[in-house]
């Protein structure tokens, strides 16, 4: 079998995903290549039965005609649009997509700990030399300092991120309230979360965490009226999109006092050395490293060869892109 590898260059130097290339290499020839353009791309479609790659270039009707022989499409992830064209053309399509979850979602973990027990100004603080020693306890701790146990969490998204991080507080005992119109309810019964409208689940919680897809249901989520509707200490945690939250109305928020965020995606990536998150105390800010493990990595290569071995010996996938999948998909 012929199998065209399309990734960013760097997934070919690395020792740390280099056991997934080589069991490709037992289950047919391997080519790679890092195009980023359907011109690019397009001279390597006629050769290909298999294809694994990321999001782009995006699946056309014009891509797929050039690509005769393609028997099984994996991605590590899809957008809307791509699966639309692929899924109409009946072609097995697999989306590992789910890899990235365990990480992070413990991101999202740490990050709701990190704010709640502000582990990461006090170790700011004892860097510089500037911290200060508690002498009057209980007189001087800081009352925004808290603990997570049995404080309402409120999740936009209860895919598989959603799911995972609701396992990991499950010790915590917290209650959840699940913002989701698409995840059946006995998924939600399961996990022992509620689902509920977003301005209750605003009202509601002390840590909001925002894992959702970034598409037309999404976009601008939380702006000025729904961010003025936080609990005046709540937390905020963004895992997912930028394109969830209107920036310049959580800056603006945030510059108020009492909220506080942790930030791992952004409008513009890299974040501009000038952006105005930098300078406010109150936010966190992390260089999209949530689900940036070798671990997730690993992990996506080999589901999506996992499914390319069953398309080829008539096995049932089991991570196979479904119609029901499509609003799970980013935009």
């Amino acid at each position: 079998m012929n199998i065209l590898v399309n990734l960013p260059d760097a997934f070919f130097r690395s020792p740390g995903v280099a056991s997934a290339f080589d069991r490709l290499a037992r289950l047919g020839t391997v080519r790679t290549a890092s195009h980023y353009t359907p011109d690019e791309l397009l001279p390597d479609l006629p050769w290909a039965e298999a294809i694994l790659m990321w999001a782009w270039p995006v699946w056309t009707d014009a891509l797929l005609d050039a690509a005769p022989a393609l028997k099984y499409s994996g991605h590590l992830d899809i957008t809307q649009s791509g699966a639309r064209v692929v899924l109409a053309r009946g072609l097995p399509v697999s989306v590992s997509r789910g890899g990235w979850s365990p990480a992070v979602a413990e991101m999202a973990l740490a990050l709701i700990l990190g704010l709640l027990r502000k582990t990461s100004d006090y170790h700011a603080q004892m860097r510089a030399g500037t911290e200060r020693w508690s002498r009057d306890q209980p007189g001087d701790v800081d009352p925004l300092e808290r603990e997570l146990t049995g404080r309402p969490v409120g999740l936009v998204g209860f895919g598989q991120v959603g799911r995972r991080l609701a396992e990991l507080l499950a010790p915590f005992r917290c209650p959840l309230w699940v913002v989701d119109p698409f995840v059946p309810e006995e998924v939600i019964q399961a996990h022992h979360a509620r689902r509920v409208g977003l301005d209750e689940m605003l009202q509601e919680s002390d840590v909001v965490v925002l894992c959702a897809a970034s598409n037309a249901g999404t976009r601008l989520l939380l702006g000025e009226r729904e961010l003025s509707r936080l609990r005046p200490d709540a937390v905020l945690v963004n895992v997912a999109r930028a394109a969830l939250v209107d920036t310049d109305a959580l800056a603006a928020r945030l510059r108020q006092g009492g909220l506080s965020a942790a930030l791992d995606v952004f409008d513009r990536e890299p974040l501009e050395r000038d952006s105005a998150l930098r300078a406010l105390p109150n936010v966190h800010l992390t260089p999209h490293r949530a689900g940036g493990t070798l671990a997730s990595f690993l992990r996506n290569l080999h589901w999506l060869a996992d499914d390319l071995e069953a398309v080829w010996s008539g096995r049932e996938r089991h991570y196979a892109l479904t119609e029901q999948m499509l609003p799970s998909l980013d935009a």
